[in-house]
């Protein structure tokens, strides 16, 4: 999760943990879920018939609207009195953000993607939450152990807590998350050191120090096993009984996937920040979206997760006040010589070890890495400006 440096030198950090919960407490968890849901819908709706009517619906006048209806129209479907008022603040203000988000796109002339009908229950969002060093204390639910203990910063450290707790489920485990403004972690342990990764798809990524780190590709190794789940779906009766089985083993498959990969992604990232802590990282803008347009790559790079990457690396190293610099996306990092920056043109890609007239022979991402990191050091020794060498600087 991204983290901010204010001036007092402290940190916005955001905690995310398993929960371990007894039965009447999974109900309560799915209940609110489901209420919440109930509440999105609604008030998708209602917005839509308004927006048609002429009128100017908002998030606000929804909240307020249900409010009353809850009271009598939908009086009989939940025990309101159950449902923290959070919850219902939270569904009508995401609907409001979806909307906002919405009518961005459309200025932006981007592909706006209208909000829809949610068909499964997510999560939901409590206040005054209260969290020790094995459990947390959740509004109407009570005290729910963790599964991960001593992981989450308690509330009597003197820590500063956002106001709600986010709760969400996937493959029917329940998780929670908490934002912790906390004190920045001591910046005196830098290396005044500049390391350039390349991204790639048979090794993840390839940093310009030699360390390598190859790509597990989860989802093409369980593709077996999630066909033939997606075949036995196919094959119950939508609603039943195995249907809702064979779900939940589909569902678990495709975390396992997602664990897979975000457990790598944390490796590289933490590897390129906590363990090297150099004075700048410099990484590619890789034009994701145009590369998954190649049919034949599309599932591997998607597989990858070259966006999550870059998003971990940025927001760790802010941690850290360490500098990163994005290379431009024309920048012919592979096709440049490392040791004489000659250019060969006819680089392709199943060309995987660089030979150069030179005489350098080097493995091509090795190369490629060796040149990001020489782009950094001329920034970092006051040599071009960072547009004339081809790189940026990263948001941070």
């Amino acid at each position: 999760m991204p983290a901010l440096i204010n001036e007092e030198m402290m940190i916005q950090k955001a905690y995310k943990t398993e929960l371990d919960p007894n039965d009447r407490q999974r109900t309560r968890l799915q209940y609110l879920a489901d209420a919440r849901m109930f509440m999105f819908n609604v008030g998708l709706r209602e917005w839509q018939r308004q927006y048609k009517n002429g009128e100017k619906p908002s998030a606000y006048g929804l909240k307020r609207q249900f409010t009353e209806a809850k009271r009598t129209i939908y009086a009989d479907l939940y025990d309101w009195s159950l449902v923290p008022f959070p919850v219902q603040g939270a569904a009508f203000g995401d609907l409001g953000d979806a909307f906002k988000h919405f009518f961005r796109r459309i200025k932006a002339g981007e592909t706006p993607g209208y909000p829809r009908i949610k068909r499964y229950p997510g999560g939901f969002a409590l206040k005054n939450t209260r969290i020790e060093h094995d459990r947390v204390r959740l509004t109407s639910i009570g005290w729910v152990r963790l599964k991960e203990r001593g992981y989450l910063p308690t509330t009597d450290g003197g820590l500063t807590f956002g106001t709600y707790a986010a709760l969400s489920q996937r493959a029917g485990r329940w998780f929670v998350s908490v934002h912790v403004q906390e004190d920045a972690p001591e910046l005196k342990d830098r290396h005044a050191t500049v390391i350039g990764v390349d991204f790639g798809i048979k090794a993840l990524a390839t940093c310009s120090n030699g360390r390598v780190f190859e790509n597990p590709k989860p989802l093409i190794a369980a593709q077996r096993r999630l066909r033939r789940l997606n075949k036995e779906l196919s094959r119950r009766k939508k609603g039943g009984a195995n249907w809702g089985k064979t779900k939940a083993v589909l569902a678990k498959a495709h975390k396992r996937v997602a664990d897979i990969r975000s457990h790598t992604l944390h490796q590289v990232s933490d590897y390129l920040t906590q363990e090297v802590r150099p004075a700048c990282i410099v990484i590619e803008d890789l034009n994701v979206r145009g590369m998954v347009q190649n049919h034949s790559l599309a599932r591997a790079i998607s597989d990858v997760g070259f966006g999550e990457l870059r998003r971990q690396i940025e927001y760790k190293a802010g941690w850290l006040d360490i500098d990163v610099l994005i290379a431009d996306r024309w920048y012919p990092s592979s096709k440049t010589c490392s040791r004489c920056g000659a250019i060969k043109s006819g680089l392709t890609l199943s060309d995987r070890t660089y030979v150069c007239d030179c005489g350098l022979t080097l493995d091509r991402d090795l190369n490629a890495a060796l040149n990001l990191a020489a782009l950094g050091q001329n920034r970092q020794t006051g040599g071009d400006s960072p547009a004339e060498m081809g790189c940026s600087n990263a948001s941070l």
